[in-house]
This record gives C-alpha cells, sequence and structure tokens, in this order.
C-alpha cells in the first residue's frame, strides 16, 4: 500500500498544535483594511482555532500531521 499523500495546499494554510487543535489565519485582512473599523481588524488579528465540524475534513487532508 503506497503511503498517502499530503494536501499541500492545506499544509500551507493550517498548523497542529501539541494538544492536537488546528490554529489557521483569520480571513479578510489582506486588502481593504481601510474600510473595515478598527475593532474588526484588532480582533482578527493573529490566529484562530479551527471548528470542530471542520477539523475532521482538514485532518483527511493532513494524514501525518505537519
Amino acid at each position: 500500500m503506497p503511503k498517502m499523500k499530503t494536501k499541500k495546499a492545506a499544509a500551507k494554510r493550517f498548523k497542529i498544535t501539541a494538544t492536537g487543535k488546528i490554529k489557521h489565519g483569520v480571513a479578510g485582512k489582506r486588502h481593504r483594511l481601510i474600510s473595515h473599523n478598527s475593532k474588526y481588524i484588532r480582533q482578527n488579528r493573529g490566529t484562530s482555532e479551527l471548528s470542530k465540524a471542520d477539523k475532521s475534513r482538514v485532518m483527511k487532508y493532513l494524514p501525518y500531521g505537519l
């Protein structure tokens, strides 16, 4: 049986923590920031945790972790 391949697009976008949670970057931070207010920009700073519903789908893309 051959090895499973990692989806490289998912590997670039997600990080798995030591406890098994998945971190991802927050959307809406690249351009057109002048139309967003300061609260929106401040609250979406950094990374956030992926929801449980999406975690199972992403784990299929990353069979061996990262």
